[in-house]
């Protein structure tokens, strides 16, 4: 790999994927396109600005001539795809974005990378291959939400059929069969990765670690919808890009891997221990009180999946891949880079 294009490199996951990538892919470029919507933000990526391994393009990945100048300028010869809409409350509130975005933004990546990498003389195997990179290759970053709803028991295993509860799941289920087609039906050298719920630094305020902490550091509310029982496996976001630059490097073209952080936590039980730590570690609130006591349990969220699970056994026993943090040590070290970051993320601490 020489050219990676990353899109929706400013957000949460894809700028700490590139961080990564420019310490551990030498010689490697990374092209960043990025609309910079509201989740989107440069400062993300200040420390690399001046790499000069590294180019930011603002645009949109639905635009297709934008995408065509690009793979022709830079001879992009790999994709690494996170740019989508991905709040379920906001998909909830208005999903024609989620439509737009996570599915015509992947369809014009597809198209663009058909139209440059699937030429007479070059038509890569359909089928699957798990050689060094010498092909182009198609990454699509996806979600475990696309399999739907578990019960008390049972895993997300690839063979999972799909059953996606919520407009934003229902997206990105599309987007994931759109890569899967394209792969089948022309050949082009793509791959999937469907992963848990990721936490760490840099995540936007909206999503729950964040916003729990925010809170909690603020003496506000802390809403937990419904009886807060419903379960998430939590993935460490830097765990989570080290799993995706080992499927790059080595995943079998046409194959998904689940990544998953062997982490499941109740919702109740993730905003306890943020209370728990942040007593320990911040000032006292001005009443005294423990900040548990802050807790309070909302209306439900319409369609609210009851529990995820991740089975990753194939991305380890394929790649060697397995997640490095536990949530006690990844939480710690997550509330840690906000507490020093508040400017990032709190600005004049009125948000």
């Amino acid at each position: 790999m020489k050219n990676i294009l990353v899109t929706g490199g400013c957000g949460f996951i894809g700028s700490n994927f590139i961080r990564l990538a420019l310490e551990s892919l030498a010689g490697s470029r990374i092209i960043n396109l990025d609309k910079l919507t509201y989740a989107g933000n440069p400062a993300n990526l200040a420390e690399v600005a001046g790499n000069e391994r590294y180019r930011f393009v603002r645009g949109d990945i639905c635009d297709g001539r934008l995408l065509d100048a690009l793979f022709a300028e830079e001879k992009i010869d790999a994709v690494v795809h996170f740019a989508a809409e991905s709040h379920v409350d906001r998909s909830i509130e208005g999903p024609a974005a989620f439509i737009e975005t996570n599915i015509m933004g992947t369809f014009a990546l597809l198209e663009a990378a058909r139209k440059h990498w699937l030429t007479p003389d070059h038509q890569p195997p359909i089928t699957a291959s798990r050689s060094p990179i010498t092909d182009p290759r198609f990454l699509h970053v996806s979600t475990d939400e696309v399999y739907g709803s578990l019960g008390e028991t049972g895993l997300f295993a690839e063979s999972t059929a799909y059953d996606p509860r919520s407009p934003y799941s229902a997206s990105k289920a599309s987007s994931d069969h759109l890569v899967s087609a394209y792969h089948h039906t022309y050949g082009l050298p793509a791959l999937i990765t469907n992963c848990s719920n990721n936490y760490g630094p840099y995540q936007f305020p909206e999503k729950l670690i964040p916003l729990i902490i925010n809170n909690a550091l603020h003496g506000r509310e802390l809403p937990v919808y419904g009886d807060g029982r419903n379960v998430r496996d939590w993935l460490y976001v830097v765990d989570h890009c080290t799993a995706i630059l080992k499927v790059l490097e080595e995943g079998r073209i046409g194959e998904t891997y689940n990544v998953g952080g062997n982490s499941e936590k109740q919702n109740i039980e993730v905003v306890q221990t943020i209370c728990d730590i942040l007593d320990e570690k911040a000032a006292p609130l001005a009443n005294g009180q423990a900040r548990r006591s802050l807790i309070k349990f909302v209306k439900d969220r319409a369609g609210h999946d009851r529990r995820y699970a991740i089975d990753a056994t194939k991305i380890k026993q394929e790649l060697g891949w397995q997640p490095a943090e536990t949530f006690q040590d990844g939480i710690r070290r997550t509330i840690d880079w906000y507490l020093e970051n508040g400017e990032w993320m709190f600005g004049d601490g009125e948000q």
